[in-house]
This record gives structure tokens, C-alpha cells and sequence, in this order.
């Protein structure tokens, strides 16, 4: 299998001749609910997440990020149920994480403002590998840490093991509030470069692959470069494939805030 590489092709078809058990992460951002048209093109769900299980390694994690269109008025659950067929192939839903955009482009008027897409943590058994990232500030920090459990009759027991001091940084939570702005690729839906980043660097280490099914502008190979890993993108679309070369041919020293 060669790396450090983006292919143009249909991706049930590249997938199809990889080898199983291949790949430590995959990281991405299919098209939904055909909300844009990507040049036309089509895909399978059932069928792509069949590849992806299988060339997963045991231990692996795809992220999946995604979110739902509004038809006459409804929501259409398309990626629950998306998550749930991951599971039914043998996945574990490890965690439904939610990406917080910040911006709305399109306020709304019967409902509370749409600003937020799920990002599915979906693993083959436990995760391998969580580097997990501590940049949220305590305001309790230097205090001693004191809590309780709730027993199952309601009532409360102080729990043990408890009593350093609170760190000034801990582990963020599963809401990630990352700014969106979709300027200067090219593309029609790109996300945020620090997402990928963040999300490469939580669920893998260097040396591993890291597969983007749907490379679009390459952001998750761009992250991935830049942390050490090794990638692999398939992009059917070769507008788009252009668009990954000229990013990943740029000597970058830090990452972009938008993909």
C-alpha cells in the first residue's frame, strides 16, 4: 500500500483494494442529505461503510462528522442512523461528540439557531490510542479536589482517591467550540483546520495512517503531514484532487484556521 498519497477515484473502489485491518484513523466529512452537489457525484453509504470497517485496524477510530437536513419541517436523522449501521457493523459509538461552530450563517425564525454538526467517535473494540487534550482552564485551580458519588438509593458517599490539587489545565469536554469560516479553498464545505488537527492528534500517533474517504481540499491530510503521520486521501472529484496538491506541496510551519 503506498502512502502520503491522494487518489482520484471513487472511494468504495480505491478502499476495495487496500488490504484489511490497514488504517489507525479515519477522519472525515462525507456530503449529507445532498445539501451541496460536489460535481455531481454519488456515493453509497452502506457500501463505504462496509470498506471502512474493513480496513480499520483493531483498536482504530473513525471520526465521522456530520449533521441533518430540514425537509418539510423535519429533521431527516440521517446521521443517526448513519451511527447506528457503524454499530451494527460491529462498532462502537465511543463517543458522540458535537462541533460547535460559533457563526450562523442563516438565523432562524421557529426554531433555536442551527450551529452545531455531531462528530461520531466510532471504534473496532476500545480505542488503541487517546491522546487526550487538556486546555481547559479550572477556576478551581490549586484548590483540593473533593466530590461525592450518588449510590443507587439516592443518596451521596464522598469518593475516594480524591484530595490532590486541582491543575490549573484538564481534559476539554466533548463539545467543541471551534470557529467556521469558509474562505480560500476552493471548496464548497470545508472545516476547520484545527478540528482536523485536533482529532488526528487525539486519536492517533506518529507513524500511523490516517485515511480521509472524502479528501475535498485536504484538510485531514494537511493535519495529518504536519503531526508526523502518514496519510492516505481519495477524492473522486479532480478539481478538488488539484486543490489537495497545492495545499500538501506548501511548507506550512504552523496550521491554517480554516481547511
Amino acid at each position: 500500500m503506498t502512502l502520503d498519497q491522494i487518489i482520484c477515484g471513487d472511494n468504495v473502489e480505491v478502499l476495495s483494494t487496500l488490504p484489511d485491518e490497514c488504517i489507525d484513523l479515519v477522519v472525515t466529512s462525507p456530503p449529507y442529505d445532498d445539501l451541496r452537489t460536489y460535481g455531481g457525484h454519488s456515493w453509497n453509504f452502506e457500501t463505504l461503510a462496509a470498506q471502512l470497517v474493513r480496513v480499520l485496524k483493531p483498536g482504530g477510530v473513525i471520526v465521522w462528522v456530520v449533521a441533518d437536513a430540514t425537509v418539510n419541517g423535519s429533521e431527516t436523522g440521517t446521521s443517526m442512523r448513519q451511527a447506528l449501521h457503524f454499530m451494527s457493523l460491529g462498532l462502537n459509538l465511543h463517543d458522540t461528540m458535537v462541533w460547535e461552530k460559533g457563526v450562523v450563517a442563516f438565523p432562524e425564525s421557529v426554531r433555536y439557531n442551527q450551529k452545531s454538526e455531531f462528530m461520531f467517535v466510532l471504534s473496532k473494540g476500545s480505542p488503541v490510542t487517546f491522546n487526550g487534550l487538556k486546555d481547559h482552564r479550572n477556576v478551581s485551580h490549586g484548590r483540593k479536589v473533593t466530590g461525592k458519588d450518588r449510590n443507587p438509593d439516592g443518596s451521596f458517599k464522598e469518593r475516594t482517591g480524591l484530595g490532590n490539587e486541582c491543575p490549573e489545565y484538564s481534559l476539554r469536554g466533548n463539545v467543541w467550540h471551534i470557529w467556521n469560516q469558509n474562505r480560500g479553498t476552493g471548496h464548497p464545505a470545508p472545516f476547520p483546520e484545527s478540528l482536523a488537527k485536533d482529532h488526528v492528534a487525539s486519536w492517533s500517533n506518529p507513524g500511523d495512517v490516517i485515511l480521509d474517504p472524502f479528501a475535498g481540499s485536504g484538510t485531514t491530510l494537511k493535519a495529518a503531514k504536519e503531526l508526523n503521520r502518514h496519510w492516505l486521501g481519495i477524492e473522486i472529484n479532480p478539481a478538488y484532487v488539484e486543490i489537495c496538491h497545492k495545499r500538501l506541496a506548501q511548507d506550512v510551519l504552523k496550521l491554517e484556521d480554516v481547511k
